[in-house]
């Protein structure tokens, strides 16, 4: 047999493989240097976010910015780290909008701190993807207990408690859109469910078809996308001068749809609206939804956070005839993103909505009752280790902490009120309960549009706007967690003055 040398350059060659293998591992960051880096990432996010004020808080870019400025391909040999730190403020930091700018009032918050950041570091070290009790058994117990926690916080009706033998209990979605798509699904099944058991004769299709919902006019717009993703037609219910539903809308909408055949099933009230933090009456709201059978989703997204505090918890006041609540501890709970705690009564109802249970997902002790497993409570089937997140939080704040936090921020917006009321040239456009101020000058749309306009373009602070009963309305939202007074005196100060000119301009 002929002898074939292989020279180093051989494809398929040991020292081919060798040598591939070792270029592999020479560039691979091992435990030393991820000590090093890890030290030098933590004192960067430090740095940023104690001198996070001095950035410019909006960013000055065109669409497509960035493209230009990294290579239009994956590079084919390895990179350092070091120049991968240094794009960072080249190419990563003139694009972003600073949510923690203390000058940031746009939208509602989303939550920041350190321990959260910390128990985020340790979730990607674990890196479970914990679908299941068998998927690694603290994932899924920490996040009962941990929704559990939170659920006493609010004193939540025993109903949502998991406990050891509860009905009902928490889980973690990825967002409160989330959480209403889920309720809505799970609510669409039942109602199949009790019409098949009374009118057998019925296909399931023909059921659906007729399914309706029902949401505030003042809704998120994720409660009418749950409805185009789930198929239920939705029905949008107006509202107060209080920008909230009370119960004779609701049964006069409701009775109008039974008329016509259809079938109310569902029905999503808001407390805190997106707009301009109204409050849906659900102590009347309640008793209607459970009369008609219909399944009631209570979505809190921003103002959740506060009914840990003795004197906002009344605004909670009619959760027990509630199916489905969700609040986002990622917005106001200093529970860095993604953080959505959603509870139900019942959690038959959603395992019974999202329930597959392949061979290979199977486990000895998942009909045990003692364990639940998470994949039949969510669409997706993997989830991360979240609840850590939750667990460093509440243990290193405290809920003393968490309220304090909670009431600063009211103050604040409180402050920033007072502020506005004081300037007759402005009126403030909706009641200001937390920490959202609506408010706006005082004439046409076009010239609240056009302060608006100025104030980002300007780009020392950064607000957004609602429509309020046909008016242009500018939000004001404390979010950073070191906002304080003197950040928002300076907001206003520079309001008012962009204000003068404008109204200079138009002879005012």
């Amino acid at each position: 047999m002929e002898h074939r040398h292989q020279s180093p350059d051989t494809p398929g060659s040991c020292f081919n493989l060798f040598h591939m293998c070792h270029c592999v591992l020479a560039v691979e960051m091992d435990a030393t240097e991820f000590r090093r880096r890890g030290k030098e990432m933590v004192d960067f996010i430090a740095d940023y976010m104690e001198n996070i004020e001095q950035r410019q808080v909006y960013p000055d870019v065109e669409p497509g910015y960035l493209r230009c400025l990294i290579p239009q391909e994956a590079p084919e040999d390895p990179d350092t780290y070091d120049n991968v730190v240094k794009d960072i403020e080249r190419v990563i930091m003139p694009g972003v909008t600073h949510w923690h700018s203390p000058y940031f009032y746009a939208y509602f918050p989303t939550a920041s701190s350190y321990p959260a950041m910390l128990a985020d570091m340790l979730s990607g070290a674990i890196g479970c993807i914990g679908f299941s009790w068998a998927a690694s058994p603290a994932c899924t117990e920490l996040e009962t207990v941990m929704l559990d926690w939170l659920g006493k916080m609010l004193n939540l009706p025993e109903d949502f408690i998991a406990g050891t033998t509860g009905k009902g209990g928490g889980v973690i979605q990825g967002s409160a859109s989330e959480a209403t798509l889920v309720a809505l699904l799970a609510a669409r099944r039942r109602k199949v469910q009790l019409v098949l058991a009374e009118q057998p004769e019925r296909t399931e299709a023909d059921i659906i078809s007729k399914l309706v919902a029902y949401t505030s006019d003042q809704a998120h717009s994720s409660v009418e996308r749950a409805g185009l993703i789930g198929g239920m037609r939705m029905r949008k219910v107006p509202t107060d001068e209080k920008f909230a539903i009370g119960g004779e809308d609701l049964i006069r909408i409701i009775e109008e749809d039974k008329k016509a055949g259809l079938i109310p099933s569902f029905f999503c009230a808001t407390l805190g609206t997106t707009p301009s933090c109204a409050f849906d009456h659900i102590t009347e709201l309640g008793p209607i939804c459970n009369a008609e059978n219909m399944w009631m989703h209570i979505d809190a997204a921003y103002a959740g956070s506060s009914f840990i505090c003795p004197e906002f918890r009344p605004l909670l006041d009619g959760i027990e005839f509630a199916d489905s609540f969700n609040f986002n501890p990622h917005k106001w709970l200093l529970v860095n993103f993604d953080c959505s705690t959603m509870w139900v009564k019942r959690r038959s109802d959603l395992i019974g909505a999202f329930k597959m249970d392949p061979v290979y997902l199977k486990h000895d002790h998942q009909e045990s009752g003692l364990v639940t497993d998470y994949r039949h409570w969510q669409i997706p089937l993997g989830r991360r280790f979240r609840s850590l997140k939750m667990w460093f939080v509440f243990r290193m704040y405290g809920v003393k902490g968490l309220q304090d936090y909670i009431r600063q921020h009211v103050r604040l917006a409180k402050e920033f009120e007072n502020m506005v009321r004081d300037d007759p040239r402005f009126e403030i456009s909706a009641d200001v309960v937390l920490g959202l101020v609506c408010f706006r000058l005082k004439g046409s749309n076009e010239l609240n549009e056009t302060l608006l306009k100025r104030l980002n373009s300007a780009r020392r602070i950064h607000l957004v706007p609602c429509q309020l009963a046909g008016n242009f309305v500018l939000r004001f939202a404390v979010c950073a967690r070191t906002t304080e007074s003197r950040h928002v005196q300076v907001a206003w100060h520079h309001i008012r003055e962009l204000a003068s000119e404008l109204l200079l301009e138009k002879g005012h």
